[in-house]
């Protein structure tokens, strides 16, 4: 038997004013995204904005549906924008907040495992990791470099690969 011992690396920031100001930036431009959030059932708003190495900034927000599976993440939103029209231009940063009116946010909110993935899949894509701002509104700031840190054990099998045309 071998024994095997995890560790996590993240910065954490008090607040917002503790950030460079690109990154700052970047967290307001996330809170531009819960605006367009469609989440009429859960009340609970998350909003993405993703900094291109070209400066575009691109957004998700969080899209429910009363069929509960056919909804769809803010972290995927944004991140199947950008495969599917900017692949050319990789992902430098990206930030993710939440609001509910309903009860107040005391720390920054996770992506689920599927948008967890979906985020391996885009580090794979770009050859390099996605620098992640996880923005507590009034609250701190969660800096994580690289999916691995949130996701140790992701699904990956190299021997699964695109067969040429």
């Amino acid at each position: 038997m071998t024994e095997h011992e995890i560790k996590i690396a993240f910065k954490e920031y008090d607040s917002l004013e503790e950030l460079n100001t690109a990154d700052k930036n970047l967290c307001a431009e996330a809170v531009k995204a819960l605006a367009t959030s469609h989440s009429p059932y859960s009340k609970f708003r998350v909003g993405v904005a993703l900094q291109l190495q070209s400066g575009k900034i691109l957004y998700g927000s969080n899209q429910e549906n009363v069929a509960y599976p056919s909804g769809l993440c803010a972290e995927r939103v944004a991140l199947f924008n950008w495969g599917a029209n900017h692949l050319d231009d990789p992902i430098v940063s990206m930030a993710v907040t939440a609001h509910t009116d309903e009860f107040e946010l005391l720390k920054p909110v996770t992506s689920c495992g599927a948008c967890l993935q979906v985020m391996a899949e885009c580090e794979k894509m770009q050859e390099s990791p996605l620098r992640m701002l996880l923005y507590c509104i009034n609250g701190p700031v969660w800096e994580i470099n690289g999916i691995q840190s949130l996701m140790p054990f992701m699904f990956s099998e190299e021997r699964l690969v695109q067969l040429p045309l």
